[in-house]
């Protein structure tokens, strides 16, 4: 039987509900520099979608996963960009389980994830908690390291960019249009646009290698309700701080679900349902 109670999780980057493959490239370049041979081996135990999911339906509160259009089993194209488009696939997904009577106690993103959850917070105020992992604030930042030092120049005559990874292989293609997505976003205008009565956790790591710690240290200024959460020494994944991470999005998640006392018959996204909620689409 399952929980009246869910969580949504999403994914980040070029990853899927049970898969990084962001990650494992990652890690195939790096093994290519040491050892020269790659295996890809991201396991789902470094996963933190797969992780957090196992850890709320320990304490008995169903978790939600699902892939974004285009990744993983969805349809659609990969895109660079579409942070809002993302946002908006949340917002299918809400809306799919609220009319179904069950109770959002909160969203969760992971990376890219954590920018949709908090674009989601931006626009709708329906759901009362959000945590937001590793999010980038600077959507500016980050994207010479993917797409080389001359992505503007290359960009403008093409009109794409083949990513490569050190093999040659193309691993997505980045579009004028889905890159200029990115760089419209303006996560700094959607912290400010977080209603007062959502509660937002950001949680971090000192040693992330993808996206600074100081992005974290910007959603803190800007969130009207939001408490910061520094976990010194993890990385991006979290690939040796999955308990621990665990550990703080539960607590931040429960101390909410139980002010909220989102029992209550009067609210109807928060109405009990006996309808069991698998942790993946």
């Amino acid at each position: 039987m399952g929980s009246p109670e869910l969580v949504i999780i999403c994914h980040g980057f070029r990853s899927s509900k049970v898969r990084n493959f962001d990650l494992e490239n990652y890690l195939c370049n790096v093994r290519d520099i040491i050892l020269n041979f790659c295996v890809p081996s991201a396991s789902q135990d470094r996963i933190p979608m797969v992780n957090l999911a196992a850890a709320f339906e320990k304490e008995g509160i169903s978790a939600f996963r699902f892939d974004f259009a285009g990744n993983g089993e969805s349809e659609g194209t990969f895109q660079y960009g579409n942070y809002r488009r993302e946002a908006e696939d949340l917002r299918a997904v809400v809306k799919h389980f609220q009319g179904e009577k069950q109770c959002i106690v909160a969203i969760i993103g992971h990376s890219k994830g954590g920018n949709a959850v908090l674009l989601y917070a931006s626009w709708y105020n329906d759901i009362q908690t959000v945590v937001n992992i590793a999010g980038r604030y600077n959507l500016k930042r980050g994207i010479e390291g993917r797409l080389g030092k001359d992505f503007q120049k290359n960009i403008e005559q093409n009109g794409f960019i083949d990513v490569k990874n050190r093999r040659g292989k193309i691993e997505y293609r980045v579009t004028k249009e889905s890159l200029m997505d990115r760089l419209a976003t303006d996560m700094h205008a959607a912290c400010q646009s977080i209603h007062p009565s959502c509660r937002v956790l950001t949680v971090h790591g000192t040693l992330d290698e993808f996206v600074p710690v100081e992005d974290a240290m910007e959603f803190a200024k800007y969130i009207p309700n939001h408490k910061l959460q520094i976990v010194e020494g993890a990385d991006h994944e979290y690939t040796s701080h999955q308990e621990e991470l665990a550990s703080i999005v539960l607590d931040f998640v429960m101390a909410s679900l139980y002010k909220d006392k989102c029992v209550s018959k009067t609210s109807l996204s928060c109405s009990k349902t006996d309808k069991l909620i698998d942790s993946r689409l």
